[in-house]
């Protein structure tokens, strides 16, 4: 493999790693932020419990997430040198931003929450969680402007003379259409994924029954999370069929790859549920469709055709050619089995999100708490796991659909690599890098299922400020 292969690789096992935390940090935020928020106004005992039980996961995850998304910000000098070089003034913009803005934000706010129990006043330390969500949240929104920039470069010129790619228009970069269907379709999943990961811990506690008297507890959290991951999943549904349909307009290959649409339809342009093709990605050989759905999902008409991905190849061949020095060689086709799977995973996954979700709340409807048999520890074990591999696929389609390009239309991915770094090099980083995920994955694991075993602390009346004297140092809650 020559270091093209290997740096993308790298990238690819980084990302989707680090995307694993990501999801669950901006969702289990808004939730412990809404359990913080219920206990300062009602002082309910559960949700104070229900707070710190569910916080302590989130710090978990926080943490493990920040470790791993460092290492995205060394690839670009690493890596991906003259990808960096070219876009630098406008991908770079976003990132610093969210940086300096919104990491600062989350981690001040954070550590205010951690250590502020007992100094703070209890409505203002509640808001200092609910601030750390609106950090994840703005947080998002200035990555996914960097990439969707990369989906549909807007807000910028090319500049000769230095051959770089320069900002003109940044709010433009900030509002890009793509964005704007991208970021709620994100965060809905994210609200998913964080619904999830409480109502599956939650079953769990309820079917392990110890001890007894603290059931209705997690029966009423396991259907808080059912209920945030039935209206998220609405939510996903709905932006993701508005994200299609931008995205048939920007990139209709990538909604071509996706459906395995070799030819250009006719107009009722057929959803396909399975499909064979040639080893080359040139030619179906067989296929099970749905006649029009397709169609609607491209176009929002069911009468409308679909372009395929022969015809669409010609097109972009005639308008870009190959062996430019932006252009090096491209087929401009991405890898159709891989679009076409990981676009069905994705929604496959979250359609069985919405299932659990309407089972569990089914189960517990009427203070019943039907959760003995064995087949709930199946969905507690399943329940989470589910809408995070939903949003990993769904972040696979959305960056294979789009090669081989790696800024649409502009830069391909084989002009981006760092040309002086040798495939030794980067074996050598990928490797380093790979087997310190491995451990990571190890202590998340450990971590994590170590503080559910002991689920929510016994209630204990926390102390205010008026309890504590102005020299009391903050002590780590956890």
């Amino acid at each position: 493999m020559d270091a093209l292969d290997l740096a993308r690789w790298q990238f690819a096992i980084t990302t989707v790693y680090h995307f694993l935390f990501v999801p669950i940090t901006i969702g289990m935020s808004a939730i412990v932020a809404y359990f913080h928020i219920r206990w300062a106004n009602t002082h309910n005992p559960d949700y104070l419990r229900l707070t710190k039980f569910f916080g302590k996961l989130f710090t978990i995850n926080f943490a493990l997430g920040l470790v791993t998304g460092i290492v995205q910000e060394f690839q670009f000098g690493m890596n991906w040198s003259d990808y960096s070089r070219f876009v630098g003034d406008i991908f770079g913009a976003p990132l610093a931003f969210e940086a300096l803005l919104t990491f600062f934000l989350e981690s001040t706010f954070l550590g205010l929450w951690i250590f502020g129990w007992g100094k703070l006043p209890e409505k203002l330390h509640a808001l200092t969680m609910l601030l750390v969500h609106l950090g994840t949240v703005m947080s998002a929104y200035f990555i996914l402007s960097a990439n969707s920039f990369m989906q549909h470069p807007v807000g910028y010129r090319f500049n000769p003379e230095s051959g770089r790619a320069e900002m003109t228009d940044f709010l433009a970069v900030l509002t890009n259409k793509v964005q704007l269907v991208t970021f709620p379709h994100v965060i809905t999943s994210a609200y998913m994924v964080g619904g999830a990961v409480v109502m599956g811990v939650s079953v769990w506690l309820v079917r392990r029954n110890r001890p007894a008297a603290d059931t209705p507890l997690y029966r009423k959290s396991a259907r808080f999370g059912a209920i945030v991951a039935l209206v998220a999943s609405l939510g996903v549904i709905f932006t993701g069929d508005l994200q299609g349909k931008i995205m048939t307009e920007v990139q209709p290959m990538k909604m071509a790859a996706a459906e395995a649409l070799y030819e250009n339809s006719d107009s009722c342009a057929p959803f396909s549920i399975f499909t064979i093709g040639t080893r080359d990605g040139t030619e179906e050989k067989f296929a099970v469709t749905v006649p029009c759905v397709l169609g609607f999902m491209a176009t929002g008409s069911f009468d409308k055709p679909v372009e395929g991905i022969n015809p669409l190849r010609e097109k972009l061949i005639a308008e870009y050619g190959s062996g430019s020095e932006l252009v090096k060689d491209a087929t401009y086709t991405p890898m159709i089995p891989v679009t076409y799977w990981s676009f069905r995973f994705m929604m496959g996954l979250g359609f069985l999100t919405m299932l659990f979700s309407a089972a569990v709340l089914w189960a517990t409807r009427g203070g019943r708490s039907e959760l003995r048999s064995k087949l709930w520890v199946w969905l507690a074990v399943l329940a989470p796991l589910a809408p995070v591999f939903a949003n990993s696929f769904g972040w696979i389609f959305t960056e294979v659909g789009r090669q081989p390009w790696l800024v649409y239309g502009v830069m391909t991915t084989a002009t981006g690599v760092s040309p002086e770094v040798s495939s030794a090099e980067v074996w050598i980083s990928m490797i380093v890098y790979t087997l310190l995920y491995a451990v990571l994955a190890v202590i998340e694991v450990k971590l994590f299922t170590d503080y559910v075993k002991k689920g929510a602390e016994p209630f204990e009346q926390p102390k205010t400020p008026d309890d504590m004297s102005d020299d009391t140092e903050l002590q780590f809650a956890y």
